[in-house]
């Protein structure tokens, strides 16, 4: 869909006209909040504007938005269609976890300067108003003591805080060590955003996924356009054209990228030099994978097979919901001089990921630690 130019509000209205989405009263009174933030940052950039050149005073700095619910409520799609609507060239959009990825990496890069910390927030201040940040929660003490300083920092400095959550602010960090040295953050986050509760009895995420088959073979002439109306309706369309992403120090090829939704072809993913870091990466950054033209193994692609044990172990053990097409049926995917111990508990993780019991579970990216994503830095 293309969102150039258009309000939140007229998005959403133009993605319920869509004959495969399923338009939600909660998610309206959500769309409500973002279109009058959208006019609000519409408005501030214009008067500011104005102002430079004219006098040294500047427009006040609207406030952001909090949203939280429960898992596949829609808080990211709305979010990123916020964030593709808006006419703003200092945006980004992150989830959380790689966003204080890049923090920890970034202070150790500034361990130079007098406060790194603060020195991190000028930086940031310079290149972005406003800030998108996805899955925002917080389960690691180091992330705990830093966040309250660095998003205070970051409001002073007039950044736009829109966070998506699946616990409110007075249940971020439950039972964490030394969690009363966090408490001004959540009171930092109560007083200076809107708080906004995306409750709803259905979960979207789960409604897609359930409507088709997930595993499909590569030879039905049908197979490729399934796989695209599917990944159409998971993304509402918002997907880039990139051609590769980046994966630690590598550029892996891509034939589509979109919200924390990614489609590879099998060679790319497991026909290269990766190993199990690699494939946690991307089971942290994307809760759906798309998979095309998985061979049958055998003895001759033995070492793409071992690659694709790692990636179904790392997706299976964060929650991934994959989406395949296959060469074989699962019964015959492993050629006999292949099939041992390790092939039948593959086949048997597949098996139970097409399941309704496993798309309900919610994405595992709290698994992946933060030790694990720097060392791939």
């Amino acid at each position: 869909m293309e969102t150039a130019g258009m309000s939140p509000k007229a998005w959403y209205q133009a993605a319920c006209a869509d004959s495969g989405f399923v338009c939600d009263s909660r998610q309206l009174a959500a769309i409500e909040e973002l279109e009058t933030l959208w006019l609000q940052l519409v408005e501030f950039k214009a008067k500011r504007n104005q102002f430079l050149g004219r006098s040294l005073l500047s427009p006040d700095v609207p406030n952001g938005l909090y949203i939280w619910g429960g898992v596949g409520r829609g808080k990211t799609f709305l979010m990123d269609g916020f964030y593709h609507c808006l006419p703003y060239r200092r945006k980004r959009r992150i989830h959380f976890h790689n966003f204080m990825a890049e923090v920890h990496h970034e202070m150790k890069l500034l361990a130079h300067e007098r406060d790194p910390l603060m020195a991190l927030a000028n930086k940031m201040e310079q290149s972005t108003r406003l800030l998108c940040l996805d899955e925002f929660h917080v389960d690691d003490i180091a992330d705990a003591m830093i966040l309250g300083r660095l998003l205070q920092a970051l409001l002073e400095r007039g950044v736009v805080l829109l966070t998506t959550s699946n616990f409110a602010p007075d249940g971020l960090y439950p039972n964490g060590l030394q969690r009363q040295n966090f408490l001004p953050a959540i009171a930092l986050l109560k007083r200076d955003l809107k708080v906004l509760h995306l409750d709803s009895d259905t979960d979207y995420r789960l409604l897609q996924m359930a409507r088709d088959p997930l595993f499909m073979l590569t030879s039905d002439p049908a197979t490729e356009l399934l796989m695209q109306s599917l990944f159409q309706r998971l993304t509402a369309g918002l997907h880039c054209v990139a051609n590769t992403i980046q994966v630690g120090n590598i550029q892996i090829p891509v034939k589509r990228d979109a919200r924390e939704v990614v489609w590879f072809e099998f060679g790319a993913l497991c026909g290269g030099n990766h190993d199990q870091s690699d494939y946690l990466q991307i089971a942290h950054r994307y809760p759906t994978l798309f998979i095309s033209s998985i061979p049958q193994f055998n003895t001759d692609n033995a070492a793409a097979a071992r690659r694709f044990t790692w990636l179904i172990d790392v997706l299976y053990d964060n929650h991934v919901q994959l989406v395949a097409s296959f060469a074989a049926n699962l019964t015959t995917l492993y050629e006999a001089s292949a099939l041992n111990s390790e092939a039948q508990r593959i086949v048997s993780r597949l098996t139970e990921m097409q399941t309704q019991r496993y798309l309900a579970l919610p994405h595992q990216s709290r698994g992946v630690s933060l030790t694990e994503l720097l060392t791939t830095q």
